[in-house]
């Protein structure tokens, strides 16, 4: 089967619309592009669907270049007939494949291979097609010292080991037993003996089994994270330990009828041995991988989705912000930055213990907003920063007439990126503490800009991402981000390096020479002028000119999604309805009177169409949600605050196969457990929540000592959250009270360390 038509069956579609995609792949177009651009093209392929394409085709032509590899390898040996090639040329997977190749690819002498070389292949056939005679006696005649084959037994061994291999390289037996061991293999793990103490976090899989093909990813990534740390021992077994159906399947393969002589007893010997010795070892290998291959999928998959989720957050906008970055004896570092992201002024304070200058840092936060007109407050959610945040409400109460607002934000990534090379060069003469607080303060204004700057792995929105394929999750992520900044659009004369990078058929090197010719230059005014950037030709114009956008421009079309290529469609709608162009955006009601079909032509076809009349109805739209900010209850601050029953707002922060993390303001998050999300069943928790959502939860349990909190979102009438609470004696008692290991339970199956 072609690759266009194979990819076509999988993502049901047709075939011609993955033959046109893989055309402009191969022409040097991006994903982004074909999906906003070429719906004509691909038949409005989405980009989910255009990225599972390019994927796809990546591992089909891998598989296809093995194939080449295999069939020369074969060819030279002189064993490659036209049946073998025909199901070489067949194979879509690479399991499949490398079946085939088994029997003859190059291996180390193995024991059928020197048995051979003393010449027991006769006896091993004349075994295999059965005798009334003994096995010794049918050995007796290839005793040889001189090949060192003393004893009738030893001709045996050597006769036995031959059939073994010649029964385990039989790719369709080994295949069905592949997938029948998958299905009824048990995966078992046992403690390594005398590593209780240090493998402590991985108890519940001191004694645990479970079907292989129902074990989670995420538990799979814990049982193999404790083999590797040499804490646990994996097996993959049966359930009754029976070997009856390999056997039956080993004899219908090679059309074996053993007999109940002692040749025919001997033969059956061999068929369970070549299942016990050598392929269930074999394919419990084979299985073991590709349960962490599917389980490494299914994390980075998570890692992307909750990576997508982050990256669109909604902005707070172009407004004047002050950024704090919260500490306790190396005080507050503070940084101003104006509505475009550029720092304006820098400071510390010291409100907190031990200097407790608690008035000096309200008013030195009055006068910078009051100087710098600020709106908002950001304040990164590490250390102190509960107690931060009650400074900056309290500047608020006192300060009415400054009208700011104070908002807590995730500053994952924010250290890293402020001792990265890019923040050295924007801020050489800054200490890496005050970059800290420009990039807290920017990440509230827009958080897709600010963290692409940071590398996706160092966000920290995965499960076990550390464990995986980091090659495989770097594309993942890096496909992530490129979809997040090309859905969203990016101002070209305010955009950094790292932001344009992302932006669809631009590099870092034509990013860099789009700064340096804004710095030079001056603001662009039109799109026509990227043609006039260094290395940026016609073909990354074409790819990039879409998703780049420039406001109070020359032509407001500059400022929107439509395609320059579609400026002659804008002119020839507005003079149907005879209006200027300037008027046409943003007019509904004249849009909605439109009949797209009326434009559609060769260049222009219908899905361009209705596109470019959505654009203009709503030009420069942002497909991300409305601003909003969670609110801490006040009073809770710490883990010793909580009571089980307490109902609090937060802000889920990660979501996995489990469950959702949240952030209720305590300095660590709550697990809300896959079984506490809703009053039904949930089979994923994505279908409820995503990162950045506001929630409401209820306080389970509370487990102070591994600083753990389990949450509900249920249906359950609960007391809100008193503004005081006693400390920490109830907190402590109701830790006692809950039922033993319930939380803790589902904190190590999250992978959760103690």
């Amino acid at each position: 089967m072609q690759v266009a038509q194979l990819i076509a069956q999988e993502l049901q579609v047709r075939p011609q619309q993955v033959a046109a995609t893989i055309k402009l792949l191969e022409e040097g177009a991006t994903v982004p592009f074909i999906a906003r651009y070429r719906k004509e093209v691909t038949g409005a392929l989405d980009d989910g669907q255009l990225r599972q394409l390019s994927q796809r085709l990546g591992y089909l032509r891998e598989l296809n270049d093995r194939k080449q590899t295999i069939l020369g390898s074969i060819r030279e040996q002189g064993k490659l007939s036209d049946t073998l090639e025909k199901q070489i040329q067949a194979c879509d997977s690479k399991s499949t494949l490398e079946d085939l190749y088994l029997p003859y690819r190059p291996k180390r002498r193995t024991k059928a291979q020197k048995a051979r070389e003393a010449g027991l292949e006769p006896l091993a056939q004349q075994l295999l097609k059965g005798s009334n005679n003994s096995p010794q006696s049918l050995a007796a005649p290839f005793v040889d010292t001189s090949k060192g084959i003393e004893t009738a037994e030893q001709a045996l061994d050597g006769a036995r080991n031959i059939l073994i291999e010649q029964f385990a390289e039989q790719a369709i037996l080994v295949g069905k037993l592949r997938e029948w061991f998958w299905q009824q293999g048990v995966l078992r793990s046992k403690l390594v003996k005398g590593k209780e103490q240090e493998g402590a976090k991985f108890r519940d899989y001191f004694k645990y089994s479970e079907g292989i093909r129902k074990v989670p990813s995420h538990r799979a990534l814990a049982l193999m994270r404790g083999s590797n740390e040499g804490i646990l021992r994996l097996q993959l077994a049966l359930e009754d330990g029976d070997s009856q159906y390999p056997a039956e399947q080993i004899r219908r393969a090679h059309q074996l009828n053993p007999g109940q002589n002692s040749a025919g007893l001997w033969l059956s010997e061999t068929i369970n041995q070549c299942w016990k010795q050598k392929l269930q070892s074999s394919l419990e290998n084979d299985l073991l991988k590709r349960l962490r291959e599917q389980a490494e999928a299914e994390a980075i998959r998570v890692f992307g989705r909750n990576l997508h989720d982050l990256l669109l957050a909604a902005p707070a906008g172009p407004r004047a912000t002050i950024g704090l970055d919260p500490g306790l004896r190396t005080g507050v570092k503070v940084a101003v930055v104006d509505s475009t992201g550029k720092l304006l002024e820098h400071c510390a304070i010291y409100p907190h213990a031990p200097k407790n200058q608690w008035d000096q840092s309200l008013a030195t936060l009055a006068k910078l907003a009051q100087k710098h007109n600020a709106e908002l407050i950001s304040i990164g959610n590490g250390t102190a920063s509960r107690e931060t945040e009650q400074l900056a409400k309290e500047l608020i109460s006192k300060h009415p007439v400054l009208d700011l607002t104070a908002v807590m934000v995730n500053e994952a990534g924010a250290s890293i990126y402020s001792a990265s090379e890019q923040a050295a060069k924007e801020f050489p003469d800054l200490d890496v503490t005050i970059r800290g607080a420009v990039s807290i303060a920017r990440r509230l204004q827009d958080p897709l800009a600010e963290l692409v700057k940071i590398e996706p792995k160092a966000i920290g929105v995965g499960q076990y991402q550390h464990d995986v394929d980091q090659n495989q999750l770097g594309q993942q992520l890096d496909a992530v981000v490129e979809d997040c900044v090309n859905s969203v659009g990016v101002d070209i004369n305010t955009a950094s390096v790292e932001l344009l990078t992302q932006v669809a058929g631009l590099n870092a090197t034509t990013a860099r020479n789009i700064v340096a010719y804004r710095d030079e230059q001056g603001r662009f005014n039109n799109r026509s002028q990227l043609k006039k950037v260094a290395r940026l030709g016609p073909k990354a114009f074409e790819q990039c000119a879409g998703f780049l956008r420039i406001r109070e421009g020359d032509n407001p079309l500059d400022n929107s999604a439509v395609h320059p290529e579609a400026y002659t469609l804008v002119k020839q709608i507005a003079s149907v309805l005879n209006c200027k162009q300037d008027t046409l955006i943003g007019n509904s009601e004249q849009l909605a009177s439109l009949n797209p079909q009326q434009f559609v032509s060769e260049q222009f076809g219908e899905y361009t169409v209705k596109d470019v009349l959505q654009e203009l109805e709503k030009p420069g739209r942002d497909p991300r949600p409305e601003f909003r900010t969670a609110q801490f209850s006040e009073g809770v601050e710490t883990l010793n605050d909580l009571e089980p029953g307490m109902k609090l707002e937060g802000v889920i922060t990660n979501v996995t196969n489990f469950g959702a993390f949240v952030d209720i303001g305590v300095h660590q998050d709550g697990l809300v457990h896959i079984s506490q999300l809703a009053n039904r069943f949930v089979k994923d928790p994505h279908e409820l929540v995503k990162a950045g959502d506001i929630v409401q939860v209820r306080v389970v349990e509370v487990d102070i000592a591994r600083k753990r909190i389990g949450l509900s979102m249920k249906d359950e009438a609960a007391p809100t959250a008193p503004n005081k609470v006693k400390k920490p004696q109830k907190a402590n008692r109701a830790e006692k009270s809950s039922p033993q290991g319930s939380l803790a339970d589902k904190f190590r199956a999250a992978g959760w360390k103690a």
